[in-house]
């Protein structure tokens, strides 16, 4: 039983040492961006009701959530998605503010994804909502900030590709879909590409030969800007022209900012949250298959908890960022910053003035007596083990020997020298 316990649950890991020290150095220079763009933190608890996150909210189902319960016979969840707690925080804090809204967040989501899925249940997200702006300049805004992030992050190689919610739910409703579990199904064959799962449930449907047409395209109806004119050629359908013309629009916005060479199009992309209404958007990368970021515009979800508020979002995967990085050896190494104070106990007054003087420098300083049956060696290891930048050793009144972590040879210098 000691032996299970050093182990964590499957689908949760440990994250320590250098490995720990860069994902907070990612985090912080991605807030750094949405901090220049103007977004303000805003953080929720990591679990709330149920009814925050039910199937009528169009999130994650049911059956892949944490539950437990209170004392008072509550259902809770620990949040298997940040956008519907963030969107009931706008109801009920921002209930009259009828200008835009800026907030982001750093936190965790935990979903309960089966075990041959191999996926991690619990995920850190870096993401950002805009309420209260339902304009594609609102939409461009958020995608560029997706791309000013990857980026920044150090990412060289990737592609935004940008869908549309209201597309499938034109073509659907034209074509007569009621059946909820019939549409999640074919939902997920497109989804998939799965060609020919989707060509068994159209086929045997009423519905006219261009629409049928359409439908079959859709796993295919991905690429550049070519693929929303050819799309549009083969509809009459006003929502579904008019959510083309939308993103033809957006490609404009994007070449203005510069990152047009990004984006790419895939109408057949269907997100797995049912309250997206517009554009929906996933970033890709080579190293991983799943994707690094993803987002969308979801108009209908701040109202269901009463207050009348478009909104667009995006979220980083850190977990996923950070595996691309280290499968493209772009894997920030965290800068060793440390310094480490040895001393001979007879010294211990004089180490003490000299990490007190480092410190209110702003130099972070380890203070540690020496063990006499260790030798320099022995630091010099534990020092890159635990990536220190440096050692020095007071064993005398008037000198400071300064060990070389690369070579693990030492020097003296004066204490005069170093408290100047």
């Amino acid at each position: 039983m000691k032996d299970k316990l050093l182990h964590t649950p499957e689908g949760v890991r440990d994250i320590y040492n250098s490995e720990c020290a860069t994902k907070l150095m990612l985090q912080h220079q991605l807030h750094h961006v949405l901090e220049n763009h103007g977004f303000r933190d805003i953080q929720t608890p990591s679990f709330e009701f149920f009814d925050i996150f039910n199937q009528e909210r169009g999130t994650v189902a049911s059956k892949d959530m944490y539950k437990f319960f209170d004392r008072d016979g509550n259902t809770l969840v620990l949040r298997p998605d940040i956008t519907p707690s963030i969107a009931r925080c706008i109801a009920k804090y921002y209930k009259d503010e009828k200008l835009p809204i800026r907030l982001c967040y750093i936190g965790n989501t935990f979903i309960n994804n089966s075990s041959y899925q191999g996926k991690l249940k619990e995920a850190t997200q870096l993401g950002a909502e805009l309420m209260n702006d339902d304009s594609i300049e609102a939409d461009a805004e958020l995608l560029a900030i997706t791309i000013e992030c990857l980026l920044q992050s150090g990412l060289k190689e990737f592609q935004l590709e940008i869908g549309y919610a209201d597309f499938f739910r034109a073509l659907i409703e034209e074509a007569g879909f009621t059946e909820e579990e019939e549409i999640t199904n074919l939902r997920v064959l497109i989804s998939n590409k799965n060609m020919f799962g989707v060509e068994e449930i159209i086929m045997s449907k009423e519905m006219s030969k261009e629409l049928k047409e359409i439908f079959l395209k859709l796993p295919e109806l991905f690429g550049t800007l070519d693929i929303l004119s050819f799309a549009k050629n083969q509809t009459k359908n006003p929502r579904a022209i008019q959510a083309i013309e939308r993103l033809e629009k957006l490609y404009d916005i994007m070449s203005e900012y510069g990152y047009e060479k990004y984006i790419s199009f895939d109408l057949g992309m269907l997100s797995q949250y049912n309250y997206y209404t517009g554009i929906i958007f996933k970033a890709y990368t080579y190293g991983t298959g799943d994707a690094v970021a993803t987002g969308g515009r979801y108009d209908n979800l701040v109202v269901q908890f009463g207050k009348e508020a478009p909104a667009i979002g995006l979220a980083i995967v850190i977990d996923q960022l950070m595996l691309a990085l280290s499968r493209q050896k772009l894997f920030p190494e965290p800068e060793a910053q440390d310094t480490l104070i040895l001393y001979k106990n007879t010294y211990r007054k004089q180490a003490i003035a000299l990490a007190n003087h480092f410190r209110k420098d702003g130099i972070n300083t380890i203070l540690q007596r020496s063990n006499d049956e260790l030798v320099s060696e022995d630091y010099v290891a534990y020092a890159k083990r635990m990536n220190i930048g440096g050692i020095l050793y007071l064993d005398n009144d008037t000198e400071i020997k300064v060990m070389n972590i690369s070579t693990g040879t030492m020097q003296a210098a004066s204490m005069e020298e170093f408290l100047q």
